[in-house]
């Protein structure tokens, strides 16, 4: 009985031993971040943190919560535009140290999820951080951190960070590996200069990546957003009109998310939930790739979508209109 003892254990050393090995080998192959760099990681956001942590805030908006980033001193806020859902809504909002106060949303941008807001005026200045204005420099494999409140404000627990990279830049977002849930919507994605690169914008748990609007809307649509009005960045081209709204859905697909009144898209039968799979053939993956798509034709042209329906697909004709003035509210 010793003998089979020993000779069992042995087969489970041996093959513990091939496994380590196997697994040795995997991972040389990986990509590797050294004990130095994580290190510098750590050292670089603990002496962040301090600075930025106090413009972070928790809000409350009907039944839900979310996040949110000062980004000025006489209060401008940053958040997610499906947080506040439109303009002149009042927003309950938390500081750190769990000061109360409110926010009016102002203007917001529905296709990419862009908002700002203004905090009540306290008589002194707001605690702030700064916006990056050089959008391109967020690139693919550069480290970045997420605060949030998860779940909502949390006195005991505090503010919530997570450290990760940047997965994939788009022309109006940043895809990042950092763990979000619900309650971070709307929060701010920091580069390692303290600077707000990314709002949270679309959050998957149990997923390997989330959205983030990039800085771009927000700068594009400043003066707008600041009256009070809805963007509604619709594909466009040189003079030409399709009147459609997209986002990435929770498949990754892109999806038709609003289509507009009496646009050429809604008499050709565009509808919102219907999945754009190529345009003149050519497989659409993207927002950045559908906009300059759409964009590279005029009023006139002809463009021939592949659209999928539940499990149904479809092509549909549509001819570009000339483009009608932007709506505000």
């Amino acid at each position: 009985m010793r003998t089979s003892f020993h000779l069992l254990l042995l087969v489970v050393l041996l093959s513990g031993r091939e496994c380590a090995a196997e697994q040795r080998q995997s991972l040389d192959q990986s990509p590797k971040t050294d004990i130095a760099e994580l290190l510098k990681i750590q050292n670089d956001v603990q002496k962040l943190l301090p600075r930025v942590r106090q413009a972070l805030v928790a809000i409350q908006s009907g039944d839900g919560t979310a996040s949110g980033v000062i980004i000025s001193a006489d209060g401008l806020m940053l958040t997610a535009a499906h947080v506040p859902n439109g303009p002149g809504k009042d927003m309950k909002v938390i500081l750190e140290d769990g000061t109360v106060t409110t926010a009016k949303s102002l203007g917001l941008d529905k296709t990419t999820d862009a908002a700002l807001a203004r905090l009540k005026d306290r008589g002194k200045p707001w605690p702030f951080v700064t916006l990056s204005r050089e959008v391109a420099k967020a690139q693919p494999g550069e480290w970045c951190f997420a605060l949030g409140h998860p779940g909502g404000y949390d006195k005991a627990r505090g503010l919530v960070l997570r450290v990760g990279k940047i997965i994939k830049q788009t022309a109006n977002s940043l895809h990042s590996d950092c763990v979000l849930m619900g309650g971070d919507s709307g929060g701010p994605l920091f580069n390692f200069n303290g600077e707000v690169i990314g709002i949270h914008s679309q959050i998957w748990e149990g997923r390997d990546q989330n959205v983030h609007v990039s800085m771009a809307p927000f700068l594009r649509s400043w003066e707008a957003m600041q009256k009070s009005q809805v963007i509604k960045t619709w594909g466009t081209g040189a003079g030409g009109y399709l009147g459609v709204a997209t986002v990435i859905n929770d498949s990754l697909d892109l999806e038709v998310a609003d289509v507009i009144e009496a646009s050429p898209a809604l008499k050709a039968g565009i509808r919102a939930g219907d999945v754009i799979l190529s345009v003149n053939d050519e497989a659409m993956t993207d927002q950045q790739q559908f906009s300059a798509t759409v964009r590279a034709r005029a009023a006139g042209d002809t463009l021939k979508l592949r659209l999928r329906t539940q499990d149904k697909e479809r092509d549909v004709s549509v001819q570009l209109a000339q483009k009608p003035q932007e709506e505000g509210q």
